[in-house]
């Protein structure tokens, strides 16, 4: 590749599908961006694990589009990258610093992998002007290692999903057979490059790798087999975090499995399987966390520029 992200004949290749749109030419990839940054919501946001929101909020960026495409997706109202307002690499630094103003713990980047040499730059940009709280790359982990090189020293925190163990599950809810072994080799390398956690006097994580799964209906054994893999890699050298907030959108309501919340039953066993292993570092939810509470207005708030 001459240039990140674009392949010899000027198509993208930043994802594994490296579909080959021609995105500066404004084609469309198959995450539904084209080379204008699109931004939906930018806002400090409570929901995330207690490390990263802590009492006064993450700073959340919520980006339109997505490689993946999960059918069940929880944020699918931007996630096809129709929603959300276009801004440049210079308004997208003023908005990481405007959230640092607001005392958010970090500037969450959630589902920007398609826009990655642009985050790289607004990052860059920001530190220049005095972006110091710690940066966090909120993930699928459907990413390429060699995207993720180009942010090194430049992320603090990776919070990447581990989704899928079996390519049939990941072939049947994301067309991606491949998810499994390009998650692994993603988180890989976002350990590689934060191998140790590290925490700030009040509890907010500064440096290191939490992998979330989504457990799903239907799915405990999977999540188990996913759950042993990343004890097994990696031990104390991560945190994995065990979410049941699964909630059934309208694109699934007719799927047997999908179409239902996850049971208190199944989180429970997924959980005793956790402690069962050996697991300390982790994070799980209390109660009933399947509301669409979890989800939040993506209306361009802190998007646009100030008046």
């Amino acid at each position: 590749m001459e240039k990140l992200g674009i392949n010899d004949s000027g198509g993208c290749s930043l994802c594994p599908r490296t579909c080959g749109a021609k995105r500066a030419g404004g084609r469309r990839g198959r995450c539904g961006a084209d080379d204008k940054i699109r931004v939906a919501r930018a806002a400090l946001h409570m929901w995330e694990e207690p490390c990263i929101s802590g009492e006064e909020g993450s700073g959340a960026v919520f980006f339109s589009g997505c490689p993946l495409g999960c059918v069940y997706c929880q944020n699918r109202e931007i996630s096809r990258g129709e929603r959300g307002a276009v801004v440049t690499v210079e308004r997208l630094a003023e908005i990481f610093l405007e959230l640092q103003g607001q005392r958010a713990n970090n500037i969450n980047l959630v589902t920007g992998g398609h826009y990655l040499p642009q985050l790289r730059e607004a990052l860059l940009l920001a530190k220049e002007k005095g972006l110091k709280i710690p940066v966090v790359y909120n993930s699928s982990a459907y990413e390429r290692v060699e995207a993720l090189q180009q942010l090194e020293g430049l992320v603090d925190v990776y919070l990447p999903d581990f989704k899928y163990r079996s390519p049939e599950t990941a072939s049947e809810y994301s067309a991606a057979p491949d998810y499994p072994d390009a998650a692994a080799a993603a988180i890989r390398e976002m350990v590689r490059q934060r191998p140790q956690p590290c925490f700030d006097g009040r509890g907010i994580m500064t440096a290191g790798v939490i992998v979330r799964h989504l457990l799903l209906p239907g799915h405990v054994r999977e999540a188990k087999e996913i759950v042993r893999y990343l004890y097994g890699e990696y031990g104390n050298r991560i945190y994995i975090s065990l979410m049941n907030q699964y909630t059934p959108m309208p694109a699934v309501a007719d799927d047997p499995l999908l179409g239902r919340r996850v049971t208190k039953r199944e989180y429970e066993r997924l959980l005793e399987f956790a402690a069962e292993l050996g697991i300390e570092q982790g994070f799980y939810q209390e109660g009933e966390t399947a509301k669409e509470s979890f989800i939040p207005e993506f209306g361009c708030q802190g998007v646009l520029s100030p008046e």
